[in-house]
């Protein structure tokens, strides 16, 4: 009887798609799997030098500077090419070093000729402002770093160098053997996920002082606490990074989110994403987190409530209303809803998310 009907359904339903009257997309067609990530284009911006006779060149910096300028030639900021008369190196970032390198020379031991020195050249201890202007002289051809100015971390006084470093000493030090400091979670233990090296995880990711979720729950505390919980998504675990949902960078999206409402969700969970004939309007109006608590949960499948029937009568609340057709006292609505409601994402067969 159900499968006679089903069939009428579709039926009906092509008829109206093929006169135009309605648009279907099945989601065989519709589902797609979430494209690989791509890292932010990043064009180098020339800097001409105004007074090339205060410009000494990276091989000065060496002489003093070894460790971080061995970690800085592994960067791909050491490859660089820039046109002839125009800055590169260390004095891209740091400025005009031969006031500082021939301070340090004349200094001699003196502790306060070498205090003097070193205010001689940039070395990011100004505003945030400062320091960022600094980065931003290249990174702002990337979308994903083009509203960093305007974004939650810079105004909470968060600057680049707060999370990136262009040359870790602690990364030489690893490699020295000065120590065997491995990066690795707690909670990976428990699963297969190698322990990477110092070094190796500072240049893969992004040039961070520690890699993710580490360096995120330095300031997140909050976060680290819902990933502890029972049921959460596999962050700590290594096997998502915070910023495949969010961008660190700044985003119109609420929470820094990459992409608006459930469009963050569906890159991964494919299944949910439609298009459906009939659409669960929560999930078009609100997003998944209408339902569900994306960082932790104590609750299954991460929902907001631990019984199903409470978190569906936070919105069908009037059980006389027509989006609540059982009455107060049935069964039907003392007990679990998604017991009948089985689609309840979305459906292309039944307007009440039945089976």
């Amino acid at each position: 009887m159900r499968d006679a009907y089903s069939r009428s359904h579709m039926f009906r339903l092509a008829w109206l798609a093929a006169a135009g009257l309605v648009f279907i997309a099945w989601p065989a067609q519709a589902q797609r799997l979430p494209a690989n990530a791509t890292p932010p284009s990043v064009a180098s911006m020339p800097i001409p030098a105004a007074h090339a006779a205060d410009y000494v060149g990276s091989a000065r910096c060496e002489s003093c500077h070894k460790a971080e300028f061995t970690e800085f030639q592994k960067t791909p900021h050491a490859d660089l090419i820039t046109a002839k008369g125009t800055v590169s190196g260390c004095e891209v970032c740091h400025g005009p070093g031969r006031a500082h390198s021939e301070g340090e020379e004349q200094a001699k031991g003196d502790d306060a000729k070498i205090a003097a020195a070193s205010k001689l050249i940039f070395s990011f201890h100004g505003t945030v402002k400062e320091n960022a202007e600094r980065c931003l002289q290249c990174h702002t051809t990337s979308e994903s770093q083009s509203n960093f100015a305007h974004s939650e971390h810079f105004m909470h006084g968060v600057s680049c160098q707060d999370c990136h470093a262009t040359h870790l000493v602690e990364a030489a030090d690893a490699a020295a053997g000065v120590t065997t400091v491995k990066v690795r979670s707690a909670q990976a233990q428990i699963f297969t996920v190698p322990a990477i090296g110092v070094e190796s995880a500072w240049l893969q990711d992004s040039l961070l002082k520690k890699p993710q979720p580490q360096l995120c729950f330095t300031c997140h505390a909050d976060i680290q606490a819902k990933f502890a919980l029972p049921t959460h998504h596999p962050v700590p675990e290594g096997m998502m990074k915070c910023t495949d949902c969010h961008a660190p960078h700044g985003s119109a999206n609420p929470a820094k989110l990459r992409n608006v409402g459930f469009e963050a969700c569906v890159k991964c969970h494919v299944e949910k994403r439609g298009p459906f004939l009939f659409e669960h309007a929560a999930v078009q109006v609100e997003g998944c987190v209408a339902c569900h608590t994306p960082h932790g949960s104590v609750n299954h499948m991460l929902l907001a409530r631990r019984e199903t029937r409470f978190l569906c009568i936070q919105c069908h609340v009037d059980t006389f209303a027509p989006n609540t057709p059982h009455g107060r006292l049935g069964f039907q609505a003392s007990g679990d809803c998604t017991r009948c409601h089985v689609a309840i994402h979305g459906s292309n067969f039944d307007v009440n998310f039945l089976q």
